[in-house]
């Protein structure tokens, strides 16, 4: 079509009349009033030039920019912990191999070794080896007290704080408790090593230490330790060592008032009845008791 430009202002009202005259003698009147009519049927939208221009402007920006992505890294933590204690675990399980046993006030523990032989933990004991290298060592540490039955074969150590004590087979007892320790022989030969110097008992014989100081023990048979009977024992030995293991077997505390606690204890108390086992201690010693709700009181006669 010709004159198109023309033909678009005069639909826009923008020619003046003499223009308007030269397009309809230039152009079919009929053709100009089809087109005319055609558009006022149509509506143009409305439009927000600004924010039109806004949007343009945006998606170009967004276009420019990689898109990126917000991750919630917690489960991610969570996860990775998990892991962690897993890995640990098996850490522990498979590659340590550490076995432990332990007791608690009033209570003893027999275990079976995987070589068969047996260790019977006192109260408040603690023991432990390496179950993955038994067969090349058989070595265990030992907090407390504890009785051994150890088959024959390759050397059997047990360490503690105090020193150690190695044996080939043979039946022993271990008492290492605070400022106290002990070992005695039952059957066979038992090698005590203490601050690079080395001992050896056979049966009957003993090794103490109190307070840093070897003592003199006398020797004497017996087939097993008394507290495996349920009775504790014991041969010239400081009170304060004595109350510790009363409150070992019973789960009391004990208090003192004007009593001599160096003094030593020859004699024994059942580990079943808490009164008769005060009395076993205090009438020799000549001392009286009374219990104050949890607390039992040790006091010299005449005295309250």
């Amino acid at each position: 079509m010709k004159n198109e430009k023309e033909i678009l202002k005069w639909l826009n009202n923008e020619l003046t009349s003499e223009e308007i005259d030269d397009l309809k003698q230039s152009e079919n009147s009929k053709t100009l009033e089809k087109i005319a009519h055609y558009a006022s049927q149509l509506e143009a939208p409305e439009v927000d030039v600004q924010a039109a221009l806004d949007a343009f402007y945006a998606q170009n920006q967004s276009k420019k920019k990689s898109k990126v992505r917000t991750f919630d890294l917690k489960p991610l933590y969570k996860i990775a912990a998990v892991f962690v204690v897993l890995l640990t675990t098996a850490y522990f399980l498979y590659f340590n191999g550490t076995t432990s046993f332990e007791t608690q006030i009033a209570q003893t523990k027999t275990v079976l070794l995987p070589d068969n032989s047996e260790v019977i933990l006192n109260a408040t004991s603690k023991l432990s080896f390496n179950e993955r290298k038994w067969s090349d060592k058989r070595e265990l540490k030992l907090d407390g007290e504890a009785y051994f039955k150890v088959q024959k074969g390759q050397t059997f150590s047990v360490y503690s704080n105090s020193g150690i004590v190695k044996v080939l087979g043979t039946q022993f007892n271990i008492k290492e408790r605070k400022n106290y320790f002990e070992v005695h022989c039952y059957e066979g030969l038992v090698s005590v090593t203490i601050d690079n110097k080395t001992i050896k008992l056979t049966q009957g014989k003993t090794f103490r230490v109190i307070n840093g100081i070897i003592e003199n023990v006398e020797d004497y048979n017996a087939k097993n330790p008394s507290w495996i009977e349920n009775e504790s024992s014991f041969n010239s030995i400081p009170l304060d060592q004595v109350i510790a293991e009363l409150e070992r077997q019973y789960n009391i505390k004990i208090k003192t008032e004007g009593v001599n606690t160096s003094k030593l204890f020859t004699g024994s108390f059942t580990n079943t009845n808490k009164e008769i086992a005060l009395q076993a201690v205090t009438i020799p010693l000549q001392l009286s008791f009374r219990i104050q709700e949890k607390i039992v009181i040790l006091y010299n006669y005449g005295v309250k």
